[in-house]
């Protein structure tokens, strides 16, 4: 069975989407998937979050669905069962790290210090999230976050873009980058499934050349 750091690693840009209709999820998924970005964290930053990971994992069975945002264990079960294959938090909380853990999915913790790294460590997490990654330094402090801490692997999220993300992605053990460019919440919005498709399949090419 393919891990989940092997799954990250294959798709390299993974769409961090916030969306107020359950329901777009599904022609969103399909530009997606359709153009080589077969995955999608969907934030629990609107109320529509669980039902569109249900709808999400429905029509699109294949794809690599992550539930972000994550604060606490009833999104994390809430996720779980919406069909989620893992959870991302903005930070490290070790209860809701824990949570993951007893019910069984996997969770990638936002760090962006070295404190917090260990804290992750000693719950036996070794793949995290550096966030956010431009307002904590970018490149340069994420080199030195992983200099002394040769098992964790790590994907950046926080103002990545198209004119940076092969620079983070260039870096030993960074194995994917999570980015909104190509899921503007205006693109969505206004339901212009063709140009989130184009942009994803820019993005798939970009990274993949």
């Amino acid at each position: 069975m393919t891990t989940l750091v092997e799954q990250l690693s294959a798709i390299k840009v993974i769409p961090v989407i916030a969306l107020d209709r359950a329901e777009d999820v599904i022609p969103l998924g399909k530009a997606l998937a359709e153009n080589g970005l077969p995955a999608a964290e969907i934030t629990f930053r609107s109320d529509a979050a669980i039902e569109a990971i249900r709808l999400l994992r429905e029509s699109q069975p294949q794809m690599l669905i992550g539930a972000g945002t994550v604060l606490n264990k009833s999104q994390a079960v809430a996720a779980k069962e919406a069909g989620a294959t893992f959870v991302v938090s903005p930070g490290f909380n070790p209860n809701t790290v824990r949570s993951c853990q007893e019910i069984g999915i996997d969770i990638i913790p936002g760090v962006n210090n070295p404190s917090v790294v260990e804290a992750a460590l000693e719950m036996g997490l070794t793949t995290l999230k550096f966030f956010p990654a431009e307002a904590s330094g970018g490149i340069s402090m994420l080199k030195s976050l992983l200099a002394p801490y040769t098992q964790i692997k790590i994907m950046p999220t926080g103002g990545i873009n198209p004119q940076n993300v092969n620079d983070y992605l260039s870096l030993d053990r960074v194995i994917a980058c999570g980015g909104t460019w190509m899921v503007d919440k205006k693109l969505i919005d206004t339901k212009n499934w063709s140009e989130i498709g184009r942009l994803a399949r820019e993005v798939a090419q970009l990274v993949r050349n």
